[in-house]
């Protein structure tokens, strides 16, 4: 599922998005934000269907190479350990996975099968599945583990995929790597006797409105939140500050005042791991530095009223 990092740098995107552009049509770019998490879930769907699709494939060329004139004991009698993965069945099984494809028509594998020829050919050719086929081990924690280190060896790191994904969807760039650790997830927990049901796109509903509800706060106050940080930071001049260290602070202050049962801290803590990841080098310690003084500000002023464990 999407966690709240996540959401703050989606909601980051369209507030660069809107203010560089000059753009005040709120309700489109707050549509946007819900498309773009939901296509998120899209990439985790495609990712597992891949597993499924490669494990086709890899049966489709058994059932060739038994129909050679000239067919080897190997042929007529293939080491079938991999076509009959226990997990990856589960996922083939899987009725939330097969109405979710359906209902969103996401076919693409259908249409663009040489990336499944791709992984196909990079899987059948490495160590991690000769290691795997001559193994005596026919459990379901290591028919588990393989997908896993397949996943994580193979699928995730290919370039020629991601290059792909990047095609279908510009926002996926960034999604990416998170969905990726979310199917690692999603396989990791699986149970031998559970059927394999999809994750959820949210943890719950404060975390679905917690995207637009940040989103909304920001843009309709991002002038007055810009106001406070002159008065409050008066040795930095704002217009020399990077524009997306701005922004990252103003959607800090906005947590600050406008979000009750998120702690300071935390606040504090995620806007500058995105500062590391999105801005400049130092910016995670411009940021860090702009927020815990502006924060000591708010409290003396009384500006920040925080409920519950907030105040810790």
């Amino acid at each position: 599922m999407i966690n709240r990092r996540h959401i703050r740098v989606k909601v980051m995107q369209s507030v660069y998005a809107m203010i560089k552009s000059y753009d005040d049509d709120v309700l489109r770019e707050e549509k946007f934000i819900k498309y773009s998490i939901k296509r998120m879930f899209d990439l985790y769907v495609l990712l597992l269907d891949l597993l499924v699709e490669v494990q086709k494939l890899a049966e489709e060329k058994q059932e060739i190479s038994k129909k050679k004139y000239l067919a080897t004991e190997e042929d007529l009698s293939p080491n079938r350990k991999f076509v009959e993965n226990k997990l990856i069945k589960k996922i083939a099984e899987s009725s939330s996975l097969t109405l979710y494809k359906e209902a969103q028509n996401l076919d693409n594998w259908s249409k663009d099968d040489e990336y499944i020829k791709i992984i196909w050919d990079l899987l059948q050719n490495s160590d991690i599945f000769s290691e795997y086929l001559n193994s005596s081990d026919d459990s379901f924690n290591s028919d588990k583990d393989f997908v896993v280190t397949f996943f994580r060896k193979i699928v995730a790191p290919n370039t020629k995929l991601a290059e792909y994904f990047e095609g279908e969807n510009i926002t996926w760039v960034d999604d990416i790597p998170f969905v990726n650790t979310w199917v690692v997830r999603s396989l990791t927990k699986q149970k031998s006797a559970n059927a394999f049901k999809l994750g959820s796109l949210y943890k719950n509903q404060d975390d679905q409105d917690f995207a637009t509800d940040l989103f909304k706060k920001v843009i309709l106050n991002h002038h007055s939140f810009e106001n406070d940080i002159k008065i409050h930071t008066p040795n930095w001049e704002t217009d020399r500050i990077a524009d997306m260290d701005m922004i990252l602070i103003k959607m800090g202050v906005c947590e600050f005042l406008n979000f009750p049962f998120i702690p300071t801290k935390v606040s504090i803590n995620e806007y500058i791991e995105i500062a590391k990841d999105y801005s400049s080098e130092k910016s995670g310690y411009f940021v860090n530095g702009v927020l815990d003084k502006l924060s000591r500000e708010f409290l003396k002023d009384k500006k920040i009223v925080k409920v519950g464990r907030g105040l810790l």
